[in-house]
């Protein structure tokens, strides 16, 4: 798709600017042509813009970005060597490095992004929720919305007979854990998984199910599913269709939430260390462009993304929750500042604590089978998430008047301060360093010793 018109243009740039570029005087990259994997959502975006912007050039990197299938086509291009790294849900790398899914060492130096995400429910279904959501004094209804607003019309389907059914857009998704957190605050169930039933449906009340993200408006349209939890543009997409409405969104679930990371092989890591610190270079400069003045360039980047070999989606659909607002209902367009945030609040710095919490969720559900120490999470989530790495390119783009030497989290333990119970919509914080506690302190899921036998919970 990219990058291969470019190759043979910045071939020949490379002799006349190679001494003049910073990347090369500090790098000796010991690959320099890669092909690198994403799915056409808006939060790719850190990809588009280092390509787009030179910042891959800058490093001496030639890259090609190839849209992918589907998350599972992404993880096989990258496991497999095809691809040299990828735009990834984070929990992609955590489960293929315990063996959950695939196996495979996977690590990520790079954090994507924080929050991006919504929850939309299909027409007939938001009319249904209505009465079970109280207005604001401008006559809109109150957000956020909690599940407690659904419960009726799932216990209303289950009446008549009919399952309700929701979509995500892969087992170890963000999008998964957050419709599953989102659903369990308002006391519905979303089903565990086992070694045995790998459905994620045992004891559901809501049956969730897997759909690409591009797909999901026309599958919600043709009835297969009520609703569904996803990345934009596919939220704003069902507004502007007028097939559904958005009730939610991740940010309004937990407050600056972590979102996709890039991800590559440790082998690749470790065979390339120098390419592998010289990529990240040119994504923290994307995520800085994406982020500085205020979101001044958010325009410029919608253009990108609109274009077909991206996102391919309109510009006013992308822009709708890209420039700082968010549409719910047609015309219920709300300020939401923070709803793509790509290097604000240390976005792209990969914390241990991030991988912890998608740890606790694959353990709440099922994916994780059996109880694991605290000590388990920690030495999982630093086999993973690769905070070192993303340092030293930091401190490379610092050095070389690229970035701002206060801007960075140098001395963090790889931790984040606990969540709040106000930054999270069931009002139960989030401390990373007690994993265990946590999944104690939430009230639908395993904790505990608990394990799923058959179609029940035990233990």
């Amino acid at each position: 798709m990219k990058g291969i018109d470019m190759k043979t243009f910045a071939l020949a740039l490379t002799m006349t600017t190679a001494l003049a570029t910073p990347g090369f005087a500090e790098l000796a990259l010991e690959k320099d042509q890669l092909t690198f994997g994403f799915i056409k959502l808006t939060d790719m975006a850190p990809l588009a813009v280092a390509y787009e912007q030179g910042y891959f050039l800058d490093e001496g990197l030639f890259v090609t970005l190839e849209a992918q299938a589907n998350w599972k086509v992404l993880l096989d291009g990258v496991i497999g060597g095809t691809l040299d790294g990828a735009h990834m849900l984070a929990g992609q790398p955590l489960a293929a490095t315990i063996g959950f899914g695939t196996d495979a060492h996977i690590i990520t130096p790079f954090s994507m992004d924080l929050n991006g995400n919504g929850i939309t429910v299909s027409n007939e279904v938001w009319e249904l929720m209505k009465a079970n959501i109280p207005n604001g004094a401008d006559g809109k209804p109150q957000h956020p919305i909690s599940a407690e607003a659904l419960a009726p019309v799932v216990a209303k389907f289950k009446s008549e007979g009919k399952p309700f059914n929701m979509g995500m857009v892969f087992p170890v998704s963000t999008h998964n854990y957050e419709l599953r957190y989102w659903l369990a605050a308002g006391g519905l169930k979303p089903g565990f998984y086992s070694p045995e039933n790998i459905t994620g449906q045992i004891g559901a009340d809501v049956l969730l199910s897997v759909t690409p993200p591009p797909q999901m408006p026309a599958t919600m349209e043709a009835g297969t599913i009520n609703g569904y939890c996803v990345g934009e543009p596919w939220n704003q997409q069902a507004v502007f269709k007028g097939i559904g409405v958005p009730v939610i969104t991740d940010y309004q679930i937990w407050k600056n939430n972590p979102e996709k990371v890039f991800g590559l092989t440790a082998e690749f890591a470790e065979k390339y260390p120098n390419t592998t610190i010289a990529i990240t270079k040119a994504l923290i400069r994307a995520a800085i462009w994406l982020d500085e003045n205020d979101n001044a360039n958010r325009m410029e980047a919608v253009e990108m993304l609109s274009k077909p070999e991206y996102v391919g989606a309109d510009k006013e659909v992308i822009a709708n929750s890209m420039t700082g607002t968010f549409e719910y209902e047609k015309g219920d367009k709300r300020e939401v500042p923070d709803f793509n945030v790509f290097f604000r609040y240390n976005a792209t710095y990969p914390f241990y604590s991030d991988a912890v919490w998608y740890l606790t969720q694959m353990r709440r559900w099922g994916q994780i089978a059996e109880a694991k120490p605290d000590s388990w999470y920690d030495e999982t989530a630093r086999k993973v998430y690769r905070p070192d790495i993303y340092l030293q390119a930091a401190r490379m783009l610092v050095d070389e008047g690229l970035a701002n030497e206060a801007d960075f989290p140098w001395d963090s333990d790889g931790y984040k301060a606990p969540t709040p119970a106000e930054d999270v919509i069931d009002h139960i914080p989030y401390d990373g360093k007690a994993p265990n506690a946590y999944l104690d302190s939430l009230p639908i899921g395993l904790k505990g010793s608990q394990v799923v036998v058959g179609n029940e919970v035990q233990g």
